[in-house]
């Protein structure tokens, strides 16, 4: 072995009998840089060669992402009215603070100068259980383990992540991102997905900041206000941009988060990073705080491998999660990060969302971020792909919707268009509504105005919300906080008209009184018999779009309305229905065109302003197809290299 390997062991050795935490906190690691070692943009496998080579340990690494939190991930708005008060962006802040919890003991955490609200628990002050190890102690562990067997921990060894703040870990509060009056603010024990982490050998650092209870806006009661490393002034994305941003920023390796709606891959590419919502059936979502039908957990990362191997490790069926017994039987049967090593795309087909791209039917503040997806077009061919394309204006899935979306929608579809499909007063068919389908069928010339695949209309599901959340509040069994309504009770909400009122949600949805999923269910049905009959016609592996095609807008502006189906946070449409999607870095803006609130009470358009914004391009194929999405983001990362890392946040000066 080395002589040069584990310095920092060696010189703690005499303080190790006073305890491991205490040892490695009185004890100053050796600076990544000493050896040459660069953590800003590191990958899992160049971790790995590091850590294997002596020119790294891992409490040296976890040492470095430290310092880096401790730099950058302070607060980045101002807070005129305290904390639960309205807020005021900061230009060029050089903060983000996207994670809110470090998994730190008290003394570790004070030694490194992080306040109480970064402690790993608010109800356990003195935080001394020996069977919970922080992320310094786990990597010494490690470090202990490597010297003595010249072995890595996992195949994980080296992967530094955060988890998004919506799902358990025993050893840090997990709330969601609420302020809220829990007996014990720890669950008491992991996620599944978070288990098979620890298991693989990743070191567990943070809860990364979330928009409060999975919902809009980049701002939680518990964790502040969260910003976009690109331009502080700015959202970083949906509900998981505390575990985007932070990644982006080097703060970590890699993150998790969680997608309803785009909250994976929006805050990727608004970050220059790949995100994977994979496919619904496939990684658990037991530990998950409200989890859903449509509620998907996957990695983000800076590179394509890097997210194909925190896959391997959560993937999988889980008895704790009966959606995943689906994918018994569909696991590939090489690694997915095999998959992650292509550099052409021959005998691939790639079709194109026109539906997605049309300018002409979005705004000004569309046309640059469908410019960069154009280019990535011609970059997929350029490797090899053969790209199929219906042309500006067409649409890859009309003929199938066409075809099968009166048949498998049947009621929506019979209630959506009263004139096709008259009642009489007492709601009962006055005409043979069987015929009207059936001829439908005979001849799809066109259905009437919105059934698009823009238009589609997404149906929710009554009482979800409230019956998802008391479930998982019953199985936590905590002595405080049993149901929704203690959440309201005991929760202490921030008040900014900018911002969503949870309050007002988390009462809506509380005011359910009955469960009812069927619409839900028959849509996602619906739409996935639609999708796979089109790809199947069109011979296609994939398909590609833009991830969003508006930028993000500043903190406290008006959000771009939506338009013809077009979201201001992206496409969601498909994912929703549990596609596998995966959104890679397709290159940056020059301006955008922000909105501003107008005197008639409206808002207006105001550019072009300069802005150089990461832009996102989304890859999306068959459920449990995530080898194809990572073979075709792979080629697609090798032919481009996109990925910037944000200009703000640059390697430490020497540390003191």
């Amino acid at each position: 072995m080395p002589k040069t390997l584990f310095p920092e062991l060696r010189k703690c050795a005499p303080l190790l009998p006073l305890g491991l935490a205490l040892a490695v906190a009185a004890c100053d690691a050796p600076r990544d840089a000493a050896s040459g070692f660069q953590i800003e943009e590191t990958t899992i496998a160049e971790v790995q060669e590091a850590l294997l080579a002596g020119e790294i340990t891992t409490v040296e690494l976890v040492e470095s992402y430290l310092r880096r939190i401790r730099a950058y991930n302070g607060a980045c708005v101002e807070e005129p009215a305290g904390r639960l008060g309205p807020i005021a962006p900061i230009a060029n802040a050089g903060q983000i603070n996207a994670l809110s919890t470090l998994n730190l003991r008290p003394a570790a955490r004070e030694a490194r100068g992080f306040g109480p609200l970064k402690a790993r628990s608010l109800t356990d002050a003195a935080d001394d259980r020996s069977d919970m190890p922080d992320a310094l102690e786990t990597a010494a562990a490690q470090d202990r383990r490597f010297q003595q067997t010249g072995e890595l921990a996992g195949p994980l060894h080296g992967a530094v992540m955060a988890i998004k703040d919506q799902y358990d870990t025993f050893d840090m509060r997990t709330t969601s991102g609420a302020d809220v009056e829990y007996a014990d603010d720890r669950p008491p024990d992991d996620a599944t997905f978070v288990r098979r982490l620890r298991e693989a050998g990743a070191i567990i650092l943070a809860k990364a900041n979330l928009a409060e209870y999975a919902s809009d806006g980049a701002r939680s009661a518990f964790g502040g206000t969260f910003c976009n490393p690109y331009d502080t002034e700015r959202e970083p994305g949906m509900s998981s941009a505390g575990s985007a941003s932070a990644v982006a920023a080097n703060l970590i390796t890699c993150a998790i988060g969680e997608e309803t709606v785009v909250s994976i891959r929006w805050p990727a590419a608004v970050n220059s990073l790949v995100g994977l919502a994979p496919t619904q059936e496939l990684v658990s979502r037991d530990g998950m705080i409200g989890a859903g039908l449509n509620m998907r957990t996957g990695p983000i990362c800076r590179t394509v491998a890097d997210a194909a191997r925190i896959l391997d490790a959560i993937a999988g069926y889980d008895p704790r999660d009966e959606l995943t017994a689906s994918s018994v039987g569909r696991m590939p049967e090489r690694p997915y990060a095999d998959a992650a090593t292509a550099e052409r795309l021959d005998g691939v087909r790639i079709g194109v969302v026109r539906e997605y791209m049309d300018t002409e039917a979005f705004s000004r503040a569309d046309a640059e971020s469908i410019q960069l997806v154009e280019r990535a077009l011609k970059d997929l061919d350029g490797i090899g792909a053969t790209i199929v394309d219906p042309g500006p204006g067409g649409a890859l899935f009309q003929g199938c919707i066409d075809r099968y979306a009166p048949e498998y929608y049947n009621s929506a579809f019979i209630r959506a268009n009263p004139d096709l499909f008259p009642v009489d007063a007492d709601g009962e068919p006055a005409a043979d509504h069987i015929a009207t389908l059936l001829e439908m069928n005979r001849e799809p010339d066109g259905l009437p105005g919105g059934w698009t695949l823009r238009g589609l209309e997404w149906f929710g599901a009554v009482g979800e919300s409230r019956y998802m959340m008391n479930r998982y509040l019953a199985e936590r069994g905590d002595a405080n906080i049993r149901s929704q309504a203690d959440l309201i009770e005991r929760g202490t909400f921030y008040e900014d008209a900018n911002f969503p009122d949870r309050r007002a949600i988390l009462e809506r949805s509380g005011a359910a009184m009955s469960l009812d999923t069927s619409v839900r269910l028959q849509n996602r049905f619906a739409l996935r018999v639609i999708v796979m009959q089109c790809l199947g016609e069109q011979d296609l592996d994939a398909v590609v779009y833009p991830t969003a095609s508006v930028p993000p807008r500043k903190l406290t502006a008006p959000r771009e309305p939506t338009v013809n189906g077009r979201s201001p946070v992206g496409w969601s449409r498909l994912g929703r229905e549990g596609f596998p999607a995966l959104t890679a870095p397709a290159g940056f803006t020059t301006e955008v065109w922000d909105r501003e609130r107008a005197e008639d009470g409206g808002t207006r358009l105001i550019g072009p302003v300069p802005a150089r914004l990461p832009v996102g391009v989304d890859f999306l194929a068959r459920p449990f197809d995530e080898p194809m999405l990572f073979r075709i983001a792979s080629a697609y990362e090798a032919a481009t290299r996109r990925r910037e890392p944000p200009p703000g946040f640059g390697p430490l000066e020497e540390a003191p």
